[in-house]
């Protein structure tokens, strides 16, 4: 999954960021809400986290131009104030939940995990395609004759085609969900891992479709 972190405190943010990737996240850092404006306005995100007192405004107001705009993305806004007045406030602008600095690492993995899964319309870490069981926490899929542990950007890959099953994902897309600007890849970098997943997939009822020219997509038979 492709995250954006807008937070001006460095050292809180490089940690931020070094935790979600190892994570198997790709994450976008703007210490400022232009450069996070420039980001949303060129790249597709699947979760926001968002400070409040920034350099050049504060994030309330970006959250609010956000919602106004109609964005869909999800966002976790990392907040110093623990007031209900405050939290209360943050949710009806638009938040989608809220964390009071200082910050556990291990309670923001599960708030990411627990916003993402709502977005997806699940209540749970596992998702029931076909006879297949996906286990996004452990990265597990679960067919009748074995389980099998994904790598980390197998597993990432793997989420997005199977949140969206019947959606045709391009490869720059994938590439861009995937991989963080950073890294020089190239759209070969798609086909590779899309063979993987295939070979993992051969004893299950999904499989995942090459649609000529434009992408793939996840089916269940």
């Amino acid at each position: 999954m492709r995250f954006l972190l807008i937070e001006d405190n460095e050292q809180l943010a490089e940690a931020v960021v070094d935790r979600l990737i190892l994570d198997g996240h790709v994450v976008d850092h703007a210490p400022d809400l232009q450069t996070a404006r420039d980001f949303t306005a060129t790249t597709a995100y699947d979760l926001i986290l968002l400070d409040i007192m920034l350099p050049d405004g504060d994030g309330r107001t970006f959250l609010a131009q956000h919602r106004k705009q109609e964005e869909s993305t999800p966002v976790i806004v990392l907040t110093a104030r623990s007031e209900v007045a405050d939290r209360v406030g943050l949710l009806d602008l638009g938040a989608d939940d809220y964390m009071v600095k200082p910050i556990d690492f291990s309670e923001l993995e599960a708030r990411c995990r627990a916003v993402m899964r709502r977005r997806g319309g699940a209540a749970q870490n596992l998702l029931t395609l076909g006879n297949l069981h996906f286990d996004s926490l452990s990265g597990t899929l679960k067919l009748p004759d074995q389980d099998i542990q994904l790598r980390t950007r197998e597993l990432r890959l793997f989420e997005v085609l199977a949140n969206a099953p019947g959606q045709v994902f391009s490869k720059s897309t994938l590439v861009d969900r995937l991989f963080s600007y950073d890294e020089d890849v190239t759209e070969n970098a798609i086909e590779v891992y899309i063979g993987r997943l295939r070979r993992h997939l051969e004893t299950s009822t999904v499989k995942i479709t090459t649609i000529r020219g434009l992408g793939y997509k996840l089916e269940v038979a």
